[in-house]
Parts: C-alpha cells; structure tokens; sequence
C-alpha cells in the first residue's frame, strides 16, 4: 500500500518549483499534483492518455475540446486522450489531483 496526504503533497510540491509532482508511477496509472497560481496560463499539450482531474482548491475555468466549464473545489473533469484541454481564467490557485491512465508518457504535463 502507498498512503499519501494532500498536505504533504502541496508541502513537496511548493519546495520542489514546478508546477506539478508525480507522486504515483504504476503501469496501469499515474498520479499527480498540478498547482497553478492565479492568472497563470497553463502550457499543457495534448496527452496521449486518459486523464482525470480533481480540484482540490482554487477556482477557474477548463477548456477540453472546444467548450469551456468554471471548475472549483471538488469538480471532476474527464479528459480523453489527444483532446485539447488547458485551464484558464484562474481566479484562485488552483491545486489539482491528475491521474492518467495508463501511467504518462512524459512524467508530467507541460510546463
């Protein structure tokens, strides 16, 4: 068993100066943790993966394929492999749970 704490992470994540951490590599999936300051833009690239995130904190807005939706603290938003997505408008740092499946390719979405 792997545990992990989100306080921990945003711990790591704030001392490690990038915007996201990796936390879980397994081949099925891979997880981590994307903190993105208010009025920040978000480089991401397509991912060749599925991809799942979770707000944790913060408020703003994500565009996937061509329409945009404001996400907050607990919104779950699908991403599915190759689309276009990014978050915008961010209003409040944002501080986001990703979980790819399978594992990421690259280790890390754009910065």
């Amino acid at each position: 068993m792997e545990a992990f704490a989100i306080d921990d992470l945003l711990a790591q994540q704030g001392q490690g100066g990038r915007a996201y951490l990796e936390f879980l590599r397994v081949p099925a999936m891979s997880a981590g943790l994307y903190v993105l300051p208010a009025g920040a833009s978000d480089p991401q690239q397509p991912h060749s993966e599925d991809e799942l995130y979770y707000i944790v904190r913060g408020r703003g807005q994500i565009f996937v394929a061509g329409a945009s939706q404001p996400v907050g603290p607990g919104s779950l938003v699908y991403v599915k492999a190759h689309d276009e997505h990014r978050f915008h408008d961010i209003a409040e740092e944002l501080a986001i749970l990703v979980f790819f499946a399978p594992a990421e390719y690259s280790n890390a979405p754009a910065q």
